[in-house]
């Protein structure tokens, strides 16, 4: 908790904040949110309470799909803000492609009142960093992915795996194949998106503290020796037999249909689970990400998002009141955490009762206490304007290497570095 507790002295000033959003009925209109899947349903979650306070404006928010949003922005920024909604939702990984490449695509907030510095102290530093050009504020901070296990407390028992005994990757393959033999090889211990995505890749960089980029933007990294011990395991988990190999689609019909036994991903992965399936109540359970190593890290970040409002809306400062209703507040936080288990990144939320509680689904465990109690360990990384191209080309190295068209993993990851160069201009890392 070494972050939270660096930014402790704020909360004082941050409860007190988040208390002094007034409501206001003479504010009128109506605005538009894009989002996609549990995001959107979390911040629907948001509109009754937000419309206590602001009864007079009208939110409709549409789920039109992660990659949907991502290139209709893309789209909407190129034709001038045409096309755009008043809301919009953004991966922090993907922001700074817009800022850089669309600077007045977004509504700078702090043209707007309360100007988005005064917020500032409310959320953890390193969550502006993408979000933030110069003095230029582009995008409010929505939630957090601190990586953890989820895993099938029912399945682990009954192959006589403590997960309390999993620390480090050769532990987890060990497991792997003892729930294998278990079942009779019908569950495996986790799904991989190989050839689709490299989220396990990038996880796992993440961890032993390397990324596509350097954290100043300004150098290739991807072969640097963290990345390739993410990708040596990566391919040992898949040649050890005890993954499966899918996608997002794959990956929920496989825990539905309880044919794998842990999945890896941001905790918002947890309201995906709940609510894929409520009838498995009591059966789930947390754990930290094993390490690379015995002691080492284990924690990183997958994912995390923002709020941003298009140049281009009729109706800004209805779209700032949601905004901060829906993320400045403890109540519009706690709101999506509880019903869609999306991790707040305001620092008061954290501290909110609920955090503490035992949650029946995952057997009474406290696990929103053992998540954020990961932050502070997780190393810092950044997705710079360049994250989709340098992503497409890691989903094909990866691919590739498994394949085994590559004599080791430095080999791959050296010529991921050539081709990210060349794509993005930037020098690889010496």
């Amino acid at each position: 908790m070494k972050r939270l507790l660096v930014f402790g002295a704020a909360l004082a000033l941050t409860v007190a904040s988040a208390q002094q959003l007034q409501g206001n009925p003479n504010l009128r209109g109506e605005i538009t949110v894009w989002s996609w899947d549990i995001a959107a349903k979390a911040l629907e979650a948001n509109i009754p309470g937000f419309n206590k306070l602001f009864p007079n404006v009208k939110v409709t928010v549409l789920d039109i799909g992660n990659q949907a949003t991502y290139d209709r922005g893309l789209a909407g920024c190129a034709a001038g803000g045409g096309d755009l909604p008043d809301v919009y939702s953004i991966e922090n990984n993907e922001a700074e492609v817009f800022w850089a490449r669309f600077p007045n695509c977004f509504t700078d907030l702090n043209t707007l009142q309360p100007a988005a510095s005064t917020l500032r102290n409310q959320f953890p530093a390193f969550k502006w960093t993408e979000l933030t050009v110069g003095n230029k504020v582009f995008a409010m901070p929505w939630d957090s992915g601190p990586v953890v296990m989820f895993y099938r407390r029912d399945i682990y028992s009954q192959a006589g795996v403590n997960p309390a005994t999993i620390r480090t990757w050769d532990d987890f393959i060990a497991a792997g194949k003892k729930i294998a033999q278990a079942t009779n090889n019908r569950v495996k211990v986790g799904v991989i998106a190989n050839g689709q995505d490299d989220e396990w890749f990038r996880m796992l960089a993440n961890q032993n503290g390397c990324f596509y980029f350097n954290n100043e933007a300004s150098a290739v990294t991807v072969n640097q020796p963290g990345c390739v011990t993410a990708l040596e395991t990566v391919k040992k988990l898949i040649d050890a037999g005890i993954v499966m190999q899918g996608g997002w689609n794959e990956q929920i019909q496989a825990f539905k249909a309880g044919t794998v036994a842990t999945s890896m991903f941001g905790a918002w992965y947890e309201g995906t689970i709940r609510s894929n399936a409520p009838d498995q109540s009591g059966k789930w359970g947390v754990y930290l990400m094993p390490a690379s190593r015995a002691g080492g890290v284990r924690a990183a970040n997958l994912g995390g998002s923002a709020l941003a409002i298009p140049a281009s809306s009729r109706n800004k400062e209805a779209a700032w009141a949601f905004v901060r209703y829906a993320l400045g507040t403890t109540e519009g936080q706690v709101t999506m955490l509880k019903q869609y288990g999306l991790v707040p990144s305001l620092l008061a939320a954290t501290r909110d009762p609920y955090v503490a509680q035992p949650q029946a689904y995952w057997g009474n465990q406290r696990i929103w206490q053992q998540i954020l109690g990961t932050l502070g360990s997780v190393p810092a990384a950044r997705g710079t304007q360049f994250f989709q191209e340098a992503r497409a080309i890691m989903v094909k190295t990866q691919a590739d290497y498994v394949a085994g068209r590559f004599p080791n993993a430095k080999a791959a990851l050296d010529a991921a570095a050539q081709q990210i160069s060349q794509a993005t201009g930037l020098p690889i890392a010496r």
